[in-house]
């Protein structure tokens, strides 16, 4: 029977392959009660589930993988974090012993426990973390039921295959990376997941969210997987066969023929020059960054380095860091953020759970609260600039106040740093992000007092129109091309034009090739994506003629009709 699914897209390509589907643990266990002398026995097995689980997990981090995205060391001390909390390790063996139950039914009533805690977050970001205490508790009832921990070695005999699973966690679908799926599906996650991350960074078409994919699907059903827009066809007629192995092999050519413009200079057909520099989390996305031309680091996002860990990075660790990527770029500039902590990415530890945390202590609020890890920041930024052309960028600015805080952190360590003859940068710029749409209407004050602006479009488009992005119940509503959104992003960037202070986009609006020439036509010279979207951009500017995009432009900013705004943006990308 031939049927079509949507799901969510979170890893794009085109994939045609026979399904496979991946077991899973039955987390409806069964509750037994035990003779009071076989408790011990009892506890004994699950500590033994629990350190064979930790080893596994432990195991995968001392052999990382070389195709494991970089976020994968990240999953990993959280999966450890949620293995050692005291509901899954200490409750539960208190539930065994003084209620003589299983250790699997022990288990599972902790686990409800706290998804039912996660759950209670409105963030939509902490909410989803849910799957993770399950994909964790999964791998122990596995060890406890003597199931295997992935699916078996596959004999694909140059068949490729759709792995269809109700859920897999990132560290399963590393493992399974050698067996060479075509294609992932799974009945749950996000865009947010884990596991979605995972997949794009392994660059395979990955869709999430279809409900019912392992139910409905049969192996080796032949399935044709559509990852950017999200279209699952189970055997599907030979026409509609035809015309996507057509789309698979137009997808694979272009990948090839974009690989070629990684050493051509990015500007447009009227020979105006264009920079496109990549957004990194850590120094492993490097290789990333030169595979595909970069031209500069546009936004290190530094709070990385922060994350899932217990001991927080010293002044050495940070500055090892930023120096290793400084001198990596050979002079290429480098543009560093202070940490974004807050909304959803805390500290381990951090008891504070915000109500709004979007609109909480978060970033540069939040560095300016931690004096101390502030300025530990600062020096080991200000050290490393000597070995590169480094620049200091500050998060979710809103105005002077902050902006003249900052700044007096600023001179204060670069006179400690004087007093202790310690060298770097003098002549090191300090930029600011424009992301708050107070920060959009105070330009005036923003190009007086900081050297270079780049605007994160993605926290900007959902504090204008109060749209959590993350959200599924609104997420239909954050729009790129609102009209306000089109205003102030022309404010924005037509008022730094006139003040001559640099301005870049860092947020994803960067990276989508489908606004490249709606931001060209706003002024905007610099861009800073993902690397993965840096050579479809770079085509797009080749093929792109600034005088003839004007008049579209002035006509979409006149516009208040989203529907108007649309066919003028598709008659701007007409021949892309």
């Amino acid at each position: 029977m031939s049927f079509t699914m949507h799901g969510i897209p979170v890893s794009s390509g085109i994939a045609i392959g026979y399904a496979h589907l991946l077991s899973h643990t039955a987390l409806e266990v069964v509750h037994y009660v035990l003779p009071r002398n076989l408790v011990h026995e009892e506890i004994a097995r699950f500590d033994a589930a629990l350190e064979s689980t930790r080893n596994e997990l432990e195991g995968l981090r001392s052999n990382r993988p070389v195709y494991a995205a970089a976020e994968f060391d990240a999953f990993l001390d959280l999966h450890l974090m949620i293995l050692a909390d005291e509901h899954i390790t200490l409750t539960s063996r208190k539930m065994i012993e003084h209620e003589q139950c299983n250790a699997e039914w022990a288990l599972k009533v902790q686990m409800d426990a706290l998804v039912a805690e996660f759950e209670a977050f409105e963030d939509a970001y902490l909410s989803e973390r849910k799957t993770d205490v399950v994909q964790v508790v999964e791998r122990v009832l596995k060890k406890l039921t003597g199931q295997p921990g992935y699916v078996p070695p596959v004999d694909n005999q140059g068949v490729k295959m759709i792995l269809v699973a109700h859920d897999v966690s990132p560290a399963d679908l590393i493992q399974l990376k050698p067996h060479q799926f075509a294609a992932i599906l799974t009945d749950l996650g996000g865009a947010t997941s884990h596991t979605a991350i995972i997949a794009r960074g392994l660059s395979t078409p990955c869709v999430v969210g279809l409900h019912h994919a392992r139910q409905l699907l049969r192996e080796n059903d032949l399935v044709i997987v559509d990852g950017t827009q999200g279209v699952i066809m189970v055997n599907p007629e030979e026409p509609v066969l035809v015309e996507y192995r057509l789309l698979q092999s137009q997808w694979e050519e272009e990948r090839k023929k974009l690989r070629r413009l990684k050493t051509t200079p990015a500007q447009t057909l009227d020979g105006t020059a264009i920079e496109l520099h990549a957004n990194i989390e850590l120094p492993d996305d490097l290789p990333e960054v030169f595979e595909n031309g970069a031209t500069g680091i546009g936004l290190f996002r530094s709070e990385f380095l922060f994350l899932n860990r217990d001991v927080l990075p010293d002044e050495e660790e940070q500055f090892t860091a930023y120096r290793r990527v400084a001198e990596s770029m050979k002079g290429m500039p480098v543009t560093i953020r202070t940490f974004d902590l807050g909304a959803d990415k805390q500290l381990n530890g951090a008891q504070r759970v915000a109500s709004n945390p979007a609109l909480g202590l978060r970033a540069i609020r939040f560095c300016l609260a931690e004096p101390q890890l502030f300025r530990t920041q600062l020096r080991a930024l200000l050290r490393a600039s000597l070995y590169g052309n480094v620049k200091i960028l500050i998060p979710m600015l809103s105005g002077a106040s902050e902006i003249n805080q900052t700044l007096q952190f600023i001179t204060d360590t670069r006179k400690r740093l004087d007093e202790e003859g310690i060298p770097y940068d003098r002549q090191i710029k300090i930029g600011g992000m424009i992301e708050i749409p107070a920060a959009a209407l105070s330009m005036d004050t923003f190009v007086k007092k900081l050297d270079f602006l780049s605007i994160g479009t993605n926290d900007l488009i959902q504090y204008t129109l109060a749209v959590d992005r993350t959200d599924e119940e609104v997420a239909h509503l954050y729009d790129p091309l609102h009209p306000a959104v089109l205003f102030l992003l022309s404010h924005i960037i037509g008022s730094a034009i006139k003040a001559a202070v640099p301005i870049s986009v860092c947020g994803e609006m960067a990276g989508n090739v489908s606004y490249t020439r709606l931001l060209l036509g706003f002024g905007l010279r610099n861009f800073s994506m993902n690397p993965s979207q840096l050579l479809p951009v770079k085509q797009c500017v080749l093929g792109t003629d600034l005088s003839e995009i004007s008049t579209l432009m002035q006509r979409m900013l006149r516009a208040n009709d989203p529907n108007k705004i649309r066919e003028l943006l598709e008659k701007l990308n007409c021949n892309l």
